[in-house]
């Protein structure tokens, strides 16, 4: 089923700062010209929900692959037919670690663009997922700290993930490469520390970026059904996942790798904190590997 404009569809906007709910398309049998009509719509809204897709594993790869290359979670240590699909499967609020507010895999150098995500088996109550509006969160701030967060770099890492040593630099605040929008890039799960401040004051500012960013005024809440598909660009949202459900939680998911974050201002503005010093620096290979990325970023 090809479609040519979003008048074909059913779009229903779910908040005031993002997300929207999406019929009217067989992403199963989805041609580049529908790729294209959701790419858009992913642009304007953020985050879309397709309801009744029930795709298969093969479909799920297809339609993701209109959209870029697919990659295996680099977190996740299983063996699958297919590397570039994998399922979740909690019990009980119970066997995930989604439940921080982040962004997918800001650990690596170049961060996940697009996550596809379908619900397959959902309990009765709970287990619902939340997204929030990073775009808006930054435009919100006020000015002299958007200023302030423009020049700053921060320190992701794969901790959460038992992969300590795994991490890179990204500004804190990055522009979309489509839209030119700015948006904060910080997150409670993978950060852990703003290259150019003193520890104190990297937990001071980057707690309160984290926070205020969870607010509600900024986010989207949505109840899953099983078979419906999620859309999100990573760019420019953070999720978190709701730990409160008894029974199972399976979902399935495709993941399109991306660019490497572009900041919104010339950097580095400020030389590294305490560069010898700080325990940010925790080993000399540390050292020596943060250094060469910050003064070498290609």
């Amino acid at each position: 089923m090809a479609l040519t404009s979003s008048t074909a569809l059913d779009v229903q906007r779910l908040s005031g700062s993002l997300g929207a709910e999406i019929r009217g398309i067989a992403l199963g049998d989805a041609t580049s010209t529908d790729a294209a009509l959701v790419h858009e719509l992913l642009l304007e809204h953020m985050v879309l929900f397709f309801p009744d897709q029930h795709l298969t594993a093969d479909q799920h790869l297809a339609f993701g692959r209109h959209f870029g290359e697919l990659e295996a979670h680099p977190n996740l240590d299983m063996e699958r037919e297919r590397p570039e699909f994998f399922e979740l499967r909690a019990v009980d609020g119970a066997g995930g670690v989604a439940d921080e507010w982040h962004s997918d895999l800001t650990c690596a150098r170049h961060p996940s663009k697009f996550a596809i995500l379908q619900a397959k088996v959902v309990p009765a109550v709970g287990g619902d997922t939340l997204w929030t509006n990073a775009a808006k969160a930054y435009d919100e701030l006020s000015a002299p700290l958007r200023d302030l967060c423009d020049g700053l770099t921060a320190y992701h890492d794969a901790g959460p993930h038992l992969a300590p040593d795994r991490g890179f630099i990204h500004p804190v605040v990055r522009v979309h490469p489509d839209t030119g929008r700015r948006s904060l890039f910080v997150n409670e799960h993978f950060t852990r520390r703003i290259v150019e401040l003193s520890d104190a004051e990297s937990a001071l500012l980057l707690g309160h970026l984290t926070r205020w960013v969870q607010q509600p005024r900024f986010t989207v809440r949505y109840r899953w059904t099983a078979g419906t598909v999620a859309m999100w660009d990573n760019r420019c949202t953070q999720h978190h996942v709701l730990d409160d459900f008894e029974g199972e939680r399976l979902i399935q998911r495709v993941t399109v790798m991306g660019d490497e974050p572009r900041p919104a201002a010339t950097l580095p503005r400020w030389d590294p904190y305490g560069s010898t010093t700080a325990t940010f620096w925790r080993d000399a290979d540390m050292q020596r590997q943060l250094r060469a990325q910050r003064d070498d970023p290609t």
